[in-house]
């Protein structure tokens, strides 16, 4: 028999973050057909994109070909093939959209027991987001309390945890801090609502948070819990919890029994404080900002022209995966550029910011080499296209 592996991601599913764990859970289950289940986002309009962006990811990063499936209750699409192609498939992933949407497709089909199937008899169940919301034996209603003010409450889960016997309330983007000067915490409730929430579980239940760019590895054969990712996985009681740092091995029932319950949640993060496991990629950005100001104070052009065309090279890399995080990435070079345009107009600095723009054209990135272009002008530089390159030279 099949490894058998149910993994929750808190997010960054389809991030460079997660490439590695996605390919060692597939390597676990022979490497055979992987599913994309995109039920979650079907009420999307961007639900084609959203797909395509998987495939994409997995057939360049992960390396494996990944086949999308529909299963929405209002699709005139043959149901019979696609719950047939989640029997098969020993990978079956999903990841952003609604729970609530979600669930509601999935009542009264065949895909709760194919999931459960597979638990049992050999496969991986990758969720993230909002399908790993689904996973517990109850579920929060994201879209309809952060967004619309439903009173906070609880929706029936799949309750697939209870294949490794575990009784919880699955709860991903755990450390998120959007909010900034309001507390998203526990996937956008806030403490707050949380511990409202908390009082309503079930008998038994618990809190699983899994925070952004990190996932929780059930093992149901070897009876453990591996951390991946960059952040932490928190087992939390009635307001008290304990964390799980990346690299950890657990066995599932020190999370049955309670054990290790060690300290208290930290407060909300306020907007002027770092907030724990940031962004991978908004990380990285930061370093990448303190070396572009370094050099300009130093007036080192050349490694300051470096320090942009490195966080190109950087959001290239994240341009698959769907998040504000890309968007705040991008908006962050920008700023950049617009400081190096300020910059006195030097070869070097023509030469590589070019260069940028170029690679912006050649990714479709039309806003990005616009702005180039344009403050390359502003600073007295006329750029000229033709079939031999791009050409330039000096306003007089």
């Amino acid at each position: 028999m099949t490894a058998r592996l149910l993994t929750i991601m808190g997010s960054g599913e389809t991030s460079p973050t997660m490439i590695k764990p996605h390919r060692a859970l597939i390597e676990r289950v022979g490497g055979g057909p992987a599913v994309f289940l995109d039920t979650p986002v079907g009420f999307q309009e961007n639900r084609g994109e959203i797909a395509e962006r998987a495939g994409d990811y997995f057939r360049q990063s992960v390396g494996t070909p990944i086949e999308t499936v529909r299963l929405d209750a209002a699709d005139t699409f043959d149901a019979s093939a696609a719950l047939d192609a989640v029997r098969r498939a020993s990978y079956v992933f999903s990841g952003p959209g609604s729970p609530t949407y979600a669930l509601a497709q999935w009542e009264g089909t065949a895909v709760p027991g194919l999931l459960r199937d597979k638990l049992r008899d050999g496969g991986a169940v990758t969720f993230a987001s909002a399908a790993a919301l689904t996973l517990g034996c109850v579920t929060v209603p994201v879209y309809e309390i952060y967004k619309v003010g439903a009173e906070p409450t609880w929706l029936d889960g799949l309750d697939l945890l209870r294949e490794a016997s575990l009784t919880a309330a699955v709860i991903p983007h755990y450390n998120n801090a959007e909010g900034g000067t309001h507390d998203t915490r526990f996937c956008y409730l806030g403490e707050r609502r949380l511990l409202v929430m908390e009082s309503m579980l079930p008998a038994g239940a618990f809190v699983f948070g899994v925070d952004e760019h990190t996932g929780a590895v059930l093992d149901l054969d070897a009876d453990t819990m591996t951390v991946v990712g960059t952040g932490v996985v928190t087992i939390r009681r009635h307001g008290s919890s304990v964390a799980y740092e990346p690299g950890s091995v657990v066995p599932l029932d020190e999370l049955r029994s309670g054990g290790g319950i060690r300290r208290h949640d930290a407060g909300f993060l306020h907007q002027n404080e770092p907030a724990a496991s940031p962004s991978p990629l908004l990380g990285r950005l930061s370093e990448l900002e303190g070396v572009f100001a370094e050099a300009v104070a130093r007036g080192d052009l050349r490694a300051a022209a470096t320090a942009v065309l490195d966080a190109e090279d950087e959001l290239h890399q994240w341009s698959q995966y769907t998040s504000d995080e890309v968007g705040k990435a991008r908006l962050r070079l920008r700023a950049m550029v617009l400081r190096l345009g300020e910059q006195p107009t030097v070869g070097v600095f023509v030469e590589t910011l070019l260069e940028l723009r170029d690679r912006a054209r050649a990714a479709k990135d039309f806003e990005t080499s616009d702005l180039v272009r344009d403050r390359l002008v502003a600073a007295g530089v006329e750029v000229g296209d033709s079939k031999q390159g791009t050409t330039w030279r000096l306003l007089s």
